[in-house]
């Protein structure tokens, strides 16, 4: 089988070949760019040049002898583009290490912290000294929103101003861009999308108080999300006309659930956002030949029915660690149903902190758990993070694809 031919059995409920692994195939399955180098050294590759190119999250850009090393079967679109020197500008990692990061990123030094500004100079978010990633410092309707001024609160909002690779181009680079790599590569192509509802709201107005909106004045809650909605369909038409013929994946992002339980109910769920996940998901797959996988972290299981309803055809990261995720019981509840695409490793405490063996033997119970009869796809619990030791990934990844420590180990 072809990576790709492996990606899609699983996501069609078939056992492939062997299991099929996903490592940086999207921006929660990455690592962390402080990490990234210590990995490569403990494989004994060349170092590289280290290319950031989610900045909030800092994450790196996994090269082509890592994806082979560890037998990759996915890559991200974004992938395909800012392939020359000027799309890179110099910087430096937390650590002191190198690095480039994307010309087009609005990046300053402030006052013993790195901040991303917006295009009309508002601070959005900082990235303190001693502190590995960028937090959110501003959102647009914390104080008053304007329902008719939403596209331009996502310019101010850090999470949805600050552009990855593809970055700023025009459909028709997009859709160059989507070819070429599709020409070159048999792994399964993700095109990340987006289309959040809940986190939207969340960036916009504020945790708290987007919270209390949706309990407090559903009414005006249901007009913001309908014309987020709007945008986003928008959006997915200009995408899907542009690259849906190149890509395997479309890649959604709403993060529902929390470490004890999902953060709404399954009531509030089904009233204001299956009906537009449905929407979205129904409409995605009209354009184009695609399966859609929904981001979503935390403890979810009490949702899954309905999102399994709306359309769903993936989940991830799989949230081991949390209130009602044993990987047993979603399998044998959901698994005829839903691909887990993760779930391969817990980064909350094993990956972290663990032995070499205590990650294999994690890995090797999640495999044998999640992957019998297809619907599952390799991947560990959200990124690696930058304490994660080298030898703890390599061990991860090598025991996913049944390689032997003491033989193929540095």
């Amino acid at each position: 089988m072809t990576s790709r031919e492996r990606i899609l059995a699983a996501l069609n409920h078939h056992e492939p070949d062997r299991v099929p692994v996903d490592f940086s195939g999207h921006r929660s399955s990455g690592i962390a760019a402080v990490a990234y180098p210590k990995l490569r050294k403990f494989l004994s590759l060349p170092p590289r040049p280290i290319r950031v190119y989610d900045v909030i999250q800092q994450l790196a850009i996994v090269d082509e002898d890592v994806l082979d090393r560890i037998g990759v079967d996915t890559i991200e679109l974004g992938r395909g583009f800012a392939l020359d020197e000027e799309s890179w500008s110099p910087w430096t990692l937390p650590d002191g290490t190198p690095c480039f990061v994307p010309s087009w990123t609005p990046l300053e030094r402030d006052d013993g912290r790195w901040v991303i500004r917006s295009k009309t100079g508002r601070v959005l978010g900082q990235m303190p000294d001693g502190v590995l990633y960028f937090e959110q410092t501003y959102y647009p309707f914390d104080e008053r929103d304007d329902l008719e001024a939403i596209s331009a609160a996502l310019g101010e909002s850090m999470w949805t101003a600050v552009a990855s690779p593809p970055g700023p181009i025009d459909s028709q680079a997009l859709s160059e861009g989507a070819k070429r790599l599709r020409e070159k590569t048999d792994r399964a192509i993700i095109g990340l999308f987006g289309g959040n509802l809940f986190e939207i709201g969340h960036f916009l107005y504020r945790n708290d108080r987007f919270m209390m909106l949706l309990a407090a004045e559903p009414q005006h809650a249901h007009r913001f999300l309908d014309k987020l909605v709007e945008i986003h369909l928008a959006n997915l038409e200009r995408f899907l006309g542009a690259v849906g013929e190149y890509i395997d994946i479309i890649l959604f992002g709403d993060d529902l659930g929390m470490q004890t339980g999902p953060m709404i109910s399954p009531q509030m769920y089904r009233e204001f956002f299956k009906p537009r996940h449905e929407l979205l998901w129904s409409r995605a797959k009209q354009l184009a030949d695609v399966k859609i996988m929904l981001h979503c972290c935390g403890g979810v299981r009490e949702l899954i029915p309905d999102l399994i309803d709306a359309g769903v055809d993936a989940i991830n990261p799989v949230q081991i660690s949390c209130s009602g995720m044993d990987a047993g019981r979603l399998k044998a509840d959901f698994g005829a149903d839903i691909t887990f695409w993760g779930g391969g490793c817990d980064t909350r405490d094993i990956l972290p902190g663990g032995t070499p063996q205590q990650v294999t033997d994690n890995v090797k119970e999640q495999v044998s758990v999640l992957s019998p009869g297809g619907g599952f796809v390799f991947q560990q619990v959200h990124n690696i993070l930058a304490n994660v030791p080298p030898a703890n990934i390599v061990a991860m990844f090598d025991a996913v694809n049944g390689r032997s420590d003491s033989r193929d180990m540095p």
